[in-house]
C-alpha cells in the first residue's frame, strides 16, 4: 500500500539540520506563520508535490555515508502518519530521525492524536518551538531562536522527564 506525503522539496546532503550528515525532507504546509521564517516557501498546504514514502527511502538508501534523516518543514506534525512510516522504515537501516516543530513538545502530547503520537514515538530528536525573531540567535546549533528546545527524545520517554540534547 502507497503512503503519500506532499513535501516542499529535499537536501539530500546537510550538515546544517541535526547530527551528523543528514538526508532533509521539507514537508509542506505550515500553521504557524512565525515572522521571519526561513522557509516562507512552504507555508502554503495546497503547495509542493506529493511524493511516494518508499521513494523517498529508496533515494536515501543511496547514501550509505548518511547518519540520518531530519524532517523540517512546514510542519511535520500536520502530516504525522507518513512520516512515522518513513520513519520506521529509516530506523530499520540503523539511522536516526530528527523532526523540527513549530509546536512544543508538552503541547504535541497533550494532543493525545495517534499520528502525532506515532511520530513522537518514531522521532529521536525533536527540535521545538516556533521561530521567534526577538530570541534569534545564529550562533545555535541546529535551531533560529533561544526559545526553541533540542529534545532528546529518547532519553526523555526512558527519564519521564524532557532531556535536553547537548
Amino acid at each position: 500500500m502507497a503512503c503519500k506525503l506532499r513535501i516542499c522539496g529535499i537536501e539530500p546532503e546537510s550538515i546544517v539540520d541535526g547530527k551528523g550528515f543528514r538526508y532533509v525532507i521539507f514537508t509542506q504546509g505550515c500553521p504557524h506563520s512565525c515572522p521571519g521564517c526561513h522557509n516562507p516557501q512552504t507555508h502554503d498546504f495546497g503547495g509542493g508535490k506529493l511524493v511516494e514514502i518508499e521513494d523517498l527511502f529508496r533515494e536515501i538508501c543511496e547514501n550509505p555515508l548518511l547518519k540520518g534523516v531530519t524532517f523540517s518543514g512546514g510542519e511535520p506534525f500536520c502530516q504525522p502518519e507518513p512520516l512515522a512510516a518513513l520513519a520506521g522504515l529509516i530506523h530499520a537501516q540503523k539511522l536516526d530521525v530528527t523532526t523540527y516543530t513549530g509546536f512544543v513538545y508538552e503541547t504535541l502530547l497533550a494532543q493525545h492524536d495517534p499520528g502525532i503520537d506515532a511520530l513522537l514515538r518514531a522521532t529521536d530528536v525533536l527540535i521545538d518551538g516556533p521561530f521567534l525573531e526577538a530570541e534569534k540567535d545564529l550562533t545555535l546549533l541546529f535551531r533560529g531562536s533561544r526559545n526553541q528546545r533540542v529534545i532528546d527524545l529518547n532519553q526523555t520517554r526512558q527519564n519521564g522527564r524532557v532531556v535536553l540534547d547537548t
